[in-house]
């Protein structure tokens, strides 16, 4: 049985990435003897739309095509913070006749009989919407934190200095450039740099390349 990896971090720099995720989740398909077709890795926020993820669209629309029997996913979080789109997401995959495995909450969307399971629907539909809420709430703390900062004089945004130059950046990412240059790939030269996907696409922006 083939699968797919779908793994996601919301750090848009080097914080964060995708590398345990997918050992993780490629533990667990080894495991169950599953055949590995493809790995999806997304940078980005888990607040976007589903629409404006583009490579979760790509993971589901791969499995679609390729007839890949279950899409694994490190936890229900990882494919939205809307409550509604994830379940619109989950309805797409069993239209689909396509399982989903969570390993976080250790949960498969379809049976052995490639049916729905009994509990997966209303335990997806309480976590989705535990998770939205948990997202506003830290929106509201958020958005209350800075209200009181600017009240007591604190002024936000960058430091005066804080902005590089063009030089600058030439000169710290002086590796992508090069790598740039020689016509690499935006994945691979984040790849080959350790850096973002998001960081090397603002560096071609920048200087046009």
């Amino acid at each position: 049985m083939n699968a797919v990896i779908y793994a996601r971090v919301s750090s848009l720099g080097n914080r964060q990435d995708t590398t345990r995720q997918v050992e993780d989740l490629s533990n667990y398909a080894a495991y169950q003897n599953l055949q590995i077709s493809k790995v999806f890795e997304e940078h980005i926020s888990g607040a976007k739309r589903n629409t404006e993820r583009p490579i979760l669209l790509q993971a589901i629309d791969y499995c679609k095509q390729n007839n890949v029997s279950i899409l694994l996913v490190s936890e229900l979080s990882r494919l939205g913070r809307n409550a509604f789109e994830v379940l619109a997401t989950v309805k797409d995959l069993i239209d689909s006749g396509i399982n989903l495995y969570l390993q976080k909450e250790q949960l498969t969307l379809l049976d052995s009989e490639g049916k729905p399971t009994l509990f997966a629907p209303i335990m997806i539909a309480t976590l989705s919407t535990c998770a939205q809420l948990e997202r506003e709430n830290i929106k509201f703390r958020l958005n209350s934190g800075r209200k009181l900062y600017i009240e007591r004089g604190g002024k936000l945004g960058r430091k005066v200095g804080t902005v590089k130059t063009i030089e600058q950046k030439k000169e710290q990412y002086k590796d992508v450039i090069s790598y740039l240059k020689r016509g690499y790939s935006v994945r691979t030269i984040a790849k080959l740099t350790n850096k973002g996907t998001s960081t090397v696409q603002r560096i071609k922006k920048d200087f046009n390349l």
